[in-house]
């Protein structure tokens, strides 16, 4: 018993994100703590080519941190949501929507952002060792960061145009408007 102990606690202080659990995460945001965005500086490979992109890229402006996959339906039942998020953050010059495949192979997520239109970016995220540094458990998962670099809102599950609309506002964002 002592042994299973031990590996438990060795496995908390050695893992990357310092032990730090989706659970213990939230817990944290909705006190309103200052939590900053994890691993910005990590270069990831965008799903579309070009030159590799970081959360540090973003610097200055909201960003809305999607992890989704194509296979992932609740992912497919928020992607209209998104994109319009995404439309009127470019709009209004506040942010982006930037988002991150988790699990999923290249070719199935290329079919997934024709198929929504997608025009925001996508960056992969191979071995998903940027979504553990937030604690992602299941898709999606979405983190609201405002132009600070802090983690205002954090959605686990699929979105609402209600809970998006709260959250961008949390983040900063003042000309969002998802009304249909």
């Amino acid at each position: 018993m002592a042994v299973g102990l031990l590996a438990i606690l060795g496995y908390a202080l050695l893992r990357p994100d310092g032990g730090t659990t989706g659970a213990s995460l939230d817990a944290k945001v909705e006190r309103g703590q200052i939590v900053p965005a994890a691993d910005v500086d990590r270069q990831m490979r965008p799903l579309a080519g070009g030159p590799s992109r970081s959360l540090a890229d973003y610097r200055g402006q909201i960003v809305v941190l999607n992890f989704w996959a194509a296979w992932c339906r609740p992912c497919e039942a928020e992607a209209p949501l998104l994109q319009q998020a995404h439309r009127e953050l470019r709009r209004t010059g506040e942010g982006t929507v930037l988002g991150v495949t988790y699990n999923d192979l290249p070719d199935s997520s290329r079919k997934f952002v024709s198929k929504y239109g997608l025009s925001y970016p996508s960056l992969l995220d191979p071995g998903t060792d940027f979504a553990q540094q937030y604690g992602v458990r299941a898709l999606p998962e979405t983190f609201f960061i405002d132009r600070e670099g802090r983690i205002r809102a954090i959605a686990r599950g699929e979105l609402t145009a209600d809970f998006l609309q709260r959250s961008l506002k949390r983040a900063g964002s003042t000309a969002v408007d998802l009304t249909p």
